[in-house]
């Protein structure tokens, strides 16, 4: 291939990711312009003369295949955080167990060298599975869902299906500071991607089972089926219309009843009643939403440095991962809270149950283990590290605020819900999931006003000093522009 050549595949790829702002364009919502294949184009091009189709046996069969969707990421996301507990019992106490075990527990029984040696062979483990099986693993997943989407006729390998979760049990289980929610969704949206390649669909049906898929596998992991549609609207399909929303309704509300029938329908994380009434605190969530956003640019910005960093060390990728771990692994042996999920450590920090200084402590340590650990290509989520992060942030503003007006009375516990939400929302550049996921985790209606304004103005600043969120920096990166 000559220089020329070169550069005309490399505009062939490039994709604008300016209108992700957007839920309307024509040119993807039916695969594109550049149907290769006649079946799905002729389908395609019916579709696209109907416009948005309402009602007919082909939505039924869409759903139909999303109804199993959900039902299988349910099984899946199950069977995903059985496996963490699995590898965290056999990594930290040398156990086969699938009771829930955390690896700071391991310290506080005085095995505190595992904090040291566990991580590193997780990153070595790897390491080699994504040499010798995927590349796919690394990293949380979700760009590369949005890129088989832009780019790759929603197309996702079955290799992701079956290595991501594992990669990411390993991963979490060896005490990586990673939440399971993000390699669930990848895993739910390969599924749904498989379906569509194993049943003959047009590429635009394809793009909505995968976005089936991924709805389903956040819905079975928090329990939260309408923050899932959103997700899958705002970050994937970019559309909203009745041919996407009754599958996504129908996949993520199937895998949100498993959930339920497995885990209770309680919310998951168990927040006392908050306090947000009252005009005077509408200031106050007003500069949390500006201090939510200034720290989700810093968010972002120091995991691309990291990330930057590891590219440029003279060694190849297998290593990275391991070199992650010896990063990140004596913070968890000073902070044993920082490594795993750290769902528990959620609920006591909107629950006011974690002391100041224990706070910022967590907070700096949970933040700086993430960005090693994920920068290095290690397999892992991001949503419960942001969540943990933003909420260590806010309950810290919140304790700030009365001491300056005592008199407002405002509960730590209340701000740091807000500041996950807006955190999350500014990050990822999904305001509206960000409002309605910690509305659906606590259930708590009183905070849906703070929470609109907070998320809002987070977003406006971080798109103000940010060109790309954590989901699509990757792809610029790689050309999709």
């Amino acid at each position: 291939m000559n220089r020329q050549d070169a550069k005309n595949a490399k505009e062939s790829r490039r994709v604008p990711l300016a209108f992700l702002a957007s839920w309307r364009f024509v040119g993807l919502q039916y695969g594109g312009s550049k149907m290769t294949e006649n079946a799905e184009s002729k389908a395609g091009a019916r579709l696209l003369q109907k416009g948005d189709f309402t009602a007919g046996a082909r939505l039924l069969w869409i759903s139909a295949l999303a109804l199993v969707i959900g039902v299988v990421c349910a099984g899946v996301a199950w069977v995903l955080l059985g496996l963490i507990d699995f590898f965290t019992a056999l990594f930290y106490f040398h156990l086969i167990s699938f009771d829930p075990l955390h690896p700071h527990s391991a310290a506080v029984h005085g095995h505190e060298l595992l904090s040291i040696f566990v991580p590193v062979i997780g990153g070595l483990i790897i390491g080699l599975m994504a040499r010798y099986g995927s590349d796919r693993i690394r990293g949380h997943g979700i760009p590369e869902a949005l890129e088989a989407i832009l780019i790759g006729r929603s197309r996702m390998s079955p290799k992701v299906a079956v290595l991501k979760p594992l990669s990411s049990a390993i991963s979490i289980g060896s005490g990586g500071p990673f939440g399971a929610e993000g390699p669930i969704i990848v895993t739910g949206g390969a599924l749904g991607s498989l379906v569509g390649q194993f049943v003959k669909v047009s590429p635009s049906e394809r793009k909505i089972l995968l976005a089936s898929g991924a709805a389903a596998g956040m819905a079975a992991t928090f329990g939260t089926p309408l923050a899932a549609v959103v997700l899958a609207i705002e970050l994937l399909l970019f559309e909203f219309s009745t041919r996407a929303l009754v599958p996504l309704v129908v996949s993520s509300s199937l895998a949100a009843g498993v959930h339920a029938a497995i885990f209770g329908t309680g919310p998951l994380f168990s927040v006392p009643h908050h306090s947000y009434s009252g005009i005077e605190l509408l200031p106050v969530f007003l500069v949390l939403g500006i201090a939510c956003g200034l720290l989700a640019v810093v968010v972002c910005k120091g995991l691309y440095a990291i990330e930057g960093g590891f590219r440029r060390l003279p060694i190849g990728e297998f290593w990275h991962p391991i070199l992650g771990a010896l990063g990140f692994a004596p913070i968890g042996l000073a902070v044993p809270r920082a490594l795993g999920v750290g769902y528990d450590a959620i609920n006591d920090v909107l629950s006011d149950r974690i002391a100041l200084g224990a706070l910022a402590l967590l907070l700096v340590a949970k933040l700086v283990a993430w960005w090693i650990a994920l920068g290095s290509g290690t397999s892992g989520g991001t949503l419960a590290p942001i969540l943990l992060v933003s909420g260590a942030f806010g309950g810290l503003f919140g304790a700030a605020v009365n001491e300056i007006a005592p008199g407002l009375h405002l509960s730590p516990g209340a701000v740091a819900l807000v500041a996950m939400a807006a955190t999350f929302g500014a990050a990822t550049r999904a305001t509206f999931t960000g409002i309605v996921f910690a509305f659906e985790l606590t259930r708590d209606y009183n905070a849906i006003l703070p929470l609109m304004l907070a998320t809002v103005v987070a977003d406006l600043v971080s798109a103000a000093l940010l060109d790309h969120g954590l989901m699509t920096e990757k792809l610029a990166r790689r050309g999709v522009e």
